[in-house]
């Protein structure tokens, strides 16, 4: 009785001061509602609305319809989730057995190959429902036959139609109907901050969605190990790794924004950073390989160039800071013939603003022999525009090269005819010419040989081979045939032979 006479005084002044907390907090206007409940738009909207590619809002939200009503993702992955493929690449490990010296032509045996497969695998972007499929050139390079499983589990295997090392890029057929496939997107659209999915198969983990922003255009990561090679990235943030190679970059409409190449790692997985080949840069490497079977690439006939800064700007007295200064010019290339000259700043290639080089060679990228491409350019503090009408690396507007052959896609490989040097040497036994072995892909020569680029065939089925006509001749009347393939390398004196079916 004592203790609760000791605590009741304590006990009235908390009940006074709550009851006093209470009435201010009512009369203040503090206790009315702060948060929201998500609900849906309207009956007939259950989903999360959509963003399309050409709607630029605050990432995280979408305003104007509800607030705080956040982004799905799920429109876009089922749209493109059944286009993107798993590819696995199959490589035989195979020896090669050498003949009698290099002037004795005959009796030479067949070679064998022998050792285990090895495989990697890496993505693919069905972009029609006949089975054209995107892929990175690296994913497919090596490969001595493809195999490619969509996301319903159905398998094809592969023919590489040709492939692109300037671009990383390859274009594969499988043979299908009514394939599901992505479109392509306008990607000089694609701006920072928009949203992107990454789709593919990181980790041989199929059908993979990851979700990003476009976190850079134009990036120039000098990592592409060709001598023509053209880098004009997309950066985003969307979680990319290997076996995502080759896969599709989607914005919220679920059309291509690109083809996922690389990432920057400093331990080979995932630290932040992917990038993507552009769409439209995509769109026509693989338009040309339909077509003609390699690239065809315009020039400007400008030497080297260098990147505008703010210090280099101070140095040339202009006052933009974001631009290509022309600085060595061929002499009866394009762009001097068209009238442009070393030292100028070039702003503007098609209307579309050039800050750095790799942009510039993005824009030349869509370009083919004998189209023309409009320049704007600063000379001495003043505009000036040009039309230029470009070339092919020959100098010429004739598109160089012409489709691959069933034959030769079967084949899986490209010839090439024999320099000068190559030729003096064969003379020394009396042997006119040859045709050179330019490229390979997946089909027979690597399946069933080991025959390495620059090999150099000169008889097939003891019928001398002069040239690359000659070639496709012989090979054309051998159909359904077993031949034999004998030539040699370069720089080595002795002969090889090696059997296939055709």
């Amino acid at each position: 009785m004592l203790f609760m006479k000791k605590i009741l005084p304590y006990i009235l002044v908390s009940l006074l001061v709550s009851c006093l907390t209470l009435g201010v907090y009512h009369f203040s206007g503090l206790g009315e509602k702060e948060t929201q409940v998500l609900a849906p738009v309207s009956k007939k909207q259950d989903s999360f609305p959509v963003l399309t590619s050409n709607e630029y809002v605050q990432p995280a939200f979408r305003s104007g319809l509800a607030d705080n009503l956040p982004i799905s993702f799920s429109e876009a992955a089922e749209r493109s989730c059944p286009a993107v493929v798993h590819i696995k690449s199959y490589k035989k490990a195979s020896y090669r057995q050498s003949s009698d010296p290099f002037f004795d032509l005959f009796g030479i045996k067949p070679q064998h190959g022998g050792g285990q497969e090895m495989l990697s695998t890496g993505s693919g972007v069905i972009i029609s429902p006949d089975g054209y499929i995107v892929t990175n050139n690296h994913v497919i390079a090596e490969g001595d036959r493809l195999e490619v499983t969509l996301h319903d589990n159905r398998s094809f295997m592969a023919t590489v139609l040709g492939t692109d090392p300037s671009t990383d890029l390859g274009l594969l057929k499988v043979e299908g109907e009514k394939l599901p496939f992505i479109e392509f997107s306008n990607s000089d659209n694609a701006r920072i901050g928009q949203w992107v999915l990454a789709v593919g198969n990181p980790f041989n983990l199929s059908s993979t969605v990851t979700a990003g922003i476009v976190s850079a255009i134009g990036r120039d990561l000098e990592i592409i190990k060709d001598r023509a090679a053209i880098e004009s990235f997309i950066q985003t943030d969307a979680a990319v790794n290997p076996g995502n190679s080759g896969g599709a970059l989607v914005n919220l409409e679920g059309k291509l924004v690109g083809i996922n190449t690389a990432i920057a790692s400093p331990t080979g997985a995932y630290a932040g950073y992917a990038f993507a080949v552009p769409a439209n840069v995509v769109r026509k490497v693989v338009a040309d390989l339909k077509e003609y079977g390699s690239v065809q690439r315009g020039f400007m006939g400008i030497y080297s160039v260098y990147n505008l800064n703010g210090n280099l700007a101070k140095e040339l007295g202009v006052n933009v800071t974001e631009g290509v200064v022309v600085k060595s010019l061929s002499k009866d290339g394009a762009a001097k013939d068209a009238g442009l000259e070393e030292g100028d700043i070039i702003l503007e290639a098609d209307d579309i603003v050039i800050k750095s080089d790799a942009k510039l060679k993005e824009i030349l990228a869509r370009k083919r022999p004998g189209d023309h491409i409009k320049i704007d350019v600063l000379r001495n503090g003043k505009p000036k525009s040009f039309d230029v009408s470009l070339t092919n690396q020959e100098g010429t507007t004739e598109i160089l090269g012409k489709g691959r052959s069933e034959l030769l896609k079967e084949l899986g490989a490209d010839f090439g005819e024999l320099s000068q040097s190559e030729l003096r040497e064969l003379a020394r036994y009396n042997i006119r010419g040859g045709a050179k072995v330019s490229k390979l892909y997946a089909g027979k020569l690597r399946q069933h040989t080991d025959i390495k680029v620059g090999f150099v065939i000169l008889k097939v089925n003891g019928a001398a081979v002069q040239n690359e006509k000659d070639l496709n001749d012989i090979l054309e009347n051998h159909r359904g045939q077993q031949i034999k393939i004998e030539g040699y390398y370069p720089g080595y004196t002795r002969l090889y032979a090696y059997s296939i079916d055709l």
